[in-house]
């Protein structure tokens, strides 16, 4: 599937601006509301503000951010190949030469001894304990399901039979410190993993068990559902109505807890049992969509729950758009797995450790949003300003990533 540069001159990569500071939120006055739902409102509205503020700033920082390193020990020869993103890359040596917004291949190649000087100098390897350079052969380009990575192939020297390797590596972590590097090993007809982070910089093969990558692969998942914006407006597009009923005049609060509990356990449940089974299929390559279709149809997904708030169409139905949708959202959580490449018998693994990581994630969402929603249910700010602006916000904001998505547009930093 690899492409020459020479054979990709005509496919510009657009540069992705990454925001490293956080957007000022202005607090909004209410006018003749009553004492009570100006409370609720500054109180709720500091909690949203706080929350997606976390959210957007981490979602930011991870753009683009993440490589895939894999080596390979056969007999003596040790050879591997790594994989790095085009945009983290325009972060350290500058590839967009001409300032035009666009990376080309031409551009990444004029650039090949700053790029090996960099990779040489961020992963570090030892055979038997002594100190090992990379020997890159070849640069490449090509495309991931997240956008252009530029494709190094190296070997490295080994005087015999290697019975111990340490892998160190130390890049971005300078420029972001939520980088991570997705490590896979291939060793004497076996397989090892291990998801590398400025907290977990080292590999050594002699020490790498299977439930050290069942917890790696399971903080991937959290991550992944942390810096996953749409994911999670989804998510909270469902979860904002949880806590009222429709009635003729209107949106009212539920008269006790139990019943908005279960509404979202139902929620989240049926998204859990949706996402998980093409997960599941797209991991092991038993049904495999088009990233530019999955992504697109998640942008529509995030549309269609927020616009259901404004005109209900599923009214106490949410679990079942929750659960429609929840296909289409597999497909996108499994593109964090596929391009790793993983054999099968790690893969079972991965796919429980990051299956399990994603839904913890969603667990942390729910335990801060449901009680702060439940006691704001009744208050005026909630279920006019809260609900019906938020839910507004978030279908525009699903709009336009539909458009970006769908006509290979960026306007957007996130």
């Amino acid at each position: 599937m690899n492409s020459l540069l020479s054979d990709m001159k005509d496919l510009p990569v657009r540069k992705r601006a990454r925001v490293t500071s956080a957007r000022r939120f202005r607090a909004l006055r209410p006018v003749d509301c009553p004492r009570r739902a100006v409370v609720a409102f500054l109180n709720l509205a500091r909690w949203v503000g706080v929350t997606f503020l976390t959210i957007n700033v981490s979602a930011w920082a991870h753009q683009g951010s993440s490589s895939y390193l894999n080596m390979t020990v056969d007999g003596s020869n040790v050879t591997g190949q790594w994989d790095i993103s085009l945009i983290d890359l325009e972060q350290v040596v500058g590839l967009d030469a001409n300032n035009d917004g666009d990376i080309t291949p031409d551009e990444v190649r004029a650039k090949q001894s700053e790029i090996e000087d960099y990779a040489q100098s961020r992963v570090r390897v030892k055979l038997d304990g002594m100190a090992r350079s990379l020997k890159i052969g070849e640069l490449l380009v090509e495309n991931f399901s997240d956008g252009a990575y530029a494709v190094l192939r190296f070997s490295i020297q080994s005087a015999g039979v290697p019975r111990d390797l340490r892998v160190d590596y130390g890049a971005f972590f300078d420029i972001d410190a939520r980088h991570h590097g997705l490590f896979r090993l291939n060793v004497s007809g076996g397989e090892q993993t291990a998801v590398f982070s400025e907290d977990n910089p080292t590999f050594v093969m002699a020490h790498r068990s299977r439930w050290r990558q069942f917890l790696d692969f399971n903080h991937e998942g959290i991550r992944h559902i942390s810096s996953g914006v749409d994911h999670i407006l989804f998510l909270l597009a469902l979860l904002l109505p949880s806590v009222l009923r429709r009635k003729p005049g209107g949106w009212s609060g539920v008269g006790r807890f139990t019943p908005a509990l279960i509404n979202v356990l139902k929620i989240v449940t049926a998204f859990t049992v949706a996402h998980s089974v093409t997960l599941s299929l797209a991991t092991l390559n038993i049904v495999r969509l088009p990233p530019k279709l999955v992504e697109t149809t998640i942008a529509a997904s995030v549309a269609l729950a927020a616009a259901n708030n404004l005109r209900p169409l599923f009214v106490e139905r949410g679990w079942l758009v929750a659960f429609c949708f929840g296909f289409v959202h597999g497909f996108g959580f499994a593109n964090a797995l596929t391009d790793l490449g993983l054999a099968r018998q790690t893969l079972a693994v991965a796919l429980v450790g990051f299956n399990l990581g994603v839904e913890l994630g969603q667990l942390a969402i729910v335990a801060v949003f449901l009680p702060l929603a439940y006691w704001a249910r009744n208050a005026w700010a909630y279920q006019e300003l809260t609900l019906r602006f938020g839910s507004a916000a978030i279908a525009l904001l699903a709009v336009a990533w539909f458009v970006e998505r769908a006509f290979d547009l960026k306007w957007l930093p996130f």
